[in-house]
């Protein structure tokens, strides 16, 4: 099994890209969640570790995560509302956001017990590393579970208008890489956080997978390996859940694997991007289903 841990809120998306007073549609989000129902939906075992609010919006969110087929026993429940996160989609597709979360229940995350023996996999990332108190749960769990020998990804997907304090937080990321296994950034991540590489290889992942939109990615291994793989073209509605797509499309692939040869990394990193281009041709964060892949199962053995 492979747990994503992290927030689950509601995108706002521009019905009409642009319109900066248009309507809004409500759609299932948050970078966790979108990577819990893309693992889902490619066929990974996988299962949702967060706190979710009683409201509407948070029965929508179950509902969504138990469509994908995802697991939601380790989810904690509060009467807090859900999360907002507005969208703004430029004319290339690309995202901003920008959130209501004060008070909100996926800010109240506590740590839970010792995840079970069968898990192969944690995942963290975007807003809950950040928002307090919860976000000294999730490393918390981060450095227990990395601590047992659980694979762990790491996507920081920093939101700089969440962060009070850049260079604190800069820091805190630093000292989480000595308990992950693979981080995976997109090029605005790595340009905000400073450092680079080799650096972040020295500090603990076995690889680094770099993202870079339209023009693919590229993976760094502590073993040598440099691998890069080139985007797929596809008419992009928006860019939302990509990344995150990324996330489950690799994990499902190489999570507790072991070191993969250049070849493996390569299919798997063609497979995470195809996956990934899918999603950008839908609005808002719509994962693609194994089907509709052209590899329907992970391409690495």
């Amino acid at each position: 099994m492979i747990v994503v841990a992290g927030e689950a809120l509601i995108d706002l998306v521009p019905e009409r890209p642009g319109d900066r007073l248009g309507p809004l549609s409500p759609r299932l989000g948050g970078g966790p969640y979108n990577t819990a129902v893309a693992l889902g939906r490619l066929g990974a075992e996988a299962a949702f570790c967060s706190r979710v609010s009683t409201d509407g919006f948070g029965e929508a969110l179950l509902d969504g995560l138990r469509a994908a087929g995802v697991d939601t026993g380790l989810v904690q429940r509060g009467p807090e509302p859900t999360t907002l996160a507005v969208a703004a989609v430029g004319a290339d597709g690309a995202a901003g956001y920008g959130f209501y979360a004060s008070g909100t229940a996926d800010r109240l995350f506590e740590l839970p017990p010792e995840l079970p023996s069968g898990v192969r996999a944690l995942a963290l990332g975007t807003c809950s590393l950040v928002l307090e108190p919860g976000a000294s749960a999730y490393e918390a769990l981060l450095r227990r579970e990395s601590g047992r020998g659980v694979f762990t990804l790491l996507d920081p997907n920093v939101r700089p208008g969440l962060v009070p304090d850049a260079d604190a937080y800069r820091a805190r990321f630093r000292s989480w890489l000595p308990y992950v296994s693979l981080l995976k950034l997109s090029e605005e991540d790595a340009a905000w956080l400073g450092g680079g590489v080799q650096e972040w290889l020295a500090a603990g992942p076995e690889a680094v997978v770099l993202t870079r939109g339209a023009a693919g990615m590229t993976v760094w291994t502590r073993s040598g390996e440099e691998v890069s793989v080139p985007g797929e073209r596809v008419e992009v509605v928006d860019t939302i859940g990509a990344g995150d797509t990324v996330n489950a499309a690799l994990l499902h692939a190489v999570a507790g694997r072991g070191p993969l040869p250049a070849s493996a990394w390569s299919a798997a990193l063609a497979y995470a991007a195809h996956a990934a281009a899918l999603t950008c041709a839908k609005r808002g964060a719509q994962p693609p289903h194994a089907a509709s892949l052209r590899t329907p199962t992970p391409p690495v053995p």
